[in-house]
């Protein structure tokens, strides 16, 4: 009886004793979250305090006129106002329904164009290298073009954005689906997988990442394309982004200029930001994505 109950007393200890590492174990984790954050902030606070500091320098150094390279404080004080303007939200209005737009062509373009590449022989045979070949010519070179057919319009910037960013985007379908392993398509099809149903089921999941990664590439040609396009073409009755960034340019107001490039950078790294997070929910559903580095 007595070696019962110290077996008994033994094994309430070691119970008491494992809760207690588990409740352990969940403060640390929640200390190493907190840790991780710190991580993740502090080499971009620093950098962005290294690039005011670097800025600040070069105006103490009067290497260029204020006019022209206005102080931090100067800009960020315009970037203040520039916020409760009605100019800055309509024209984040326009240029985002534009990029919006631009981008959803963009994408559907993209993929079906990719995956027909991807799965027939001869569309990769005769639009594979052409489809690489767009993707590197830069986006400036088809505005003359643009405007030739569409005229100073918001057809030539919408052309422009959609062939910046669907060649990445069929690119990256490509890649993706290339390397989706004949082993998976082969199950599938056992299966009962055809036709739509391999693509859907199949193919896609397994070519996700690589798809994920070329709508942000994507992402990033069309929004330097529609950049491009509203510096090109103004139209006087649509602000815009861009337009307000010409405007800027064209009074000398240097203040404004770099207050709207601050917004055009923010806007971006949302973006990027956003991309992030759909590829990490995707790395953390394939498994791929330590929970403890999350």
């Amino acid at each position: 009886m007595a070696s019962d109950t110290l077996i008994t007393t033994a094994r309430s200890d070691a119970e008491i004793s494992g809760l207690d590492a588990l409740e352990i174990a969940g403060r640390e984790k929640e200390t190493s979250r907190a840790a991780r954050l710190w991580a993740a902030t502090w080499p971009k606070a620093a950098a962005l305090a290294l690039a005011v500091g670097i800025w600040q320098g070069t105006f103490w150094l009067e290497w260029k006129d204020p006019w022209a390279l206005p102080a931090p404080g100067t800009v960020f004080a315009d970037l203040w106002n520039y916020l409760f303007t009605a100019a800055l939200w309509d024209g984040l209005a326009t240029t985002g329904r534009r990029a919006l737009m631009g981008f959803a062509v963009a994408v559907a373009v993209g993929l079906v164009l990719g995956l027909g590449v991807a799965r027939v022989r001869v569309l990769r045979a005769a639009l594979g290298s052409m489809i690489t070949a767009l993707q590197t010519m830069p986006s400036i070179a088809w505005f003359p073009l643009a405007i030739v057919l569409f005229q100073l319009s918001e057809e030539a910037i919408f052309f422009v954005v959609v062939l910046g960013a669907a060649p990445s985007v069929a690119n990256g379908v490509i890649h993706g689906v290339d390397y989706v392993p004949p082993l998976l398509i082969r199950a599938g099809r056992n299966l009962g997988a055809r036709g739509l149903n391999l693509y859907r089921y199949v193919i896609a999941p397994a070519a996700l990442p690589a798809i994920v990664a070329g709508l942000k590439q994507g992402w990033a040609f069309a929004w330097r394309s529609l950049m491009a396009g509203e510096l090109l073409v103004v139209i006087a009755e649509k602000t815009s982004i861009g337009a307000q960034l010409t405007y800027a340019r064209d009074f000398s107001d240097s203040p404004r200029l770099m207050a709207i490039m601050i917004v055009i950078l923010v806007v971006g790294l949302l973006v990027d930001a956003a991309f992030g997070a759909a590829d990490k929910a995707i790395r953390r559903r394939w498994g791929v994505l330590d929970q403890a580095g999350d």
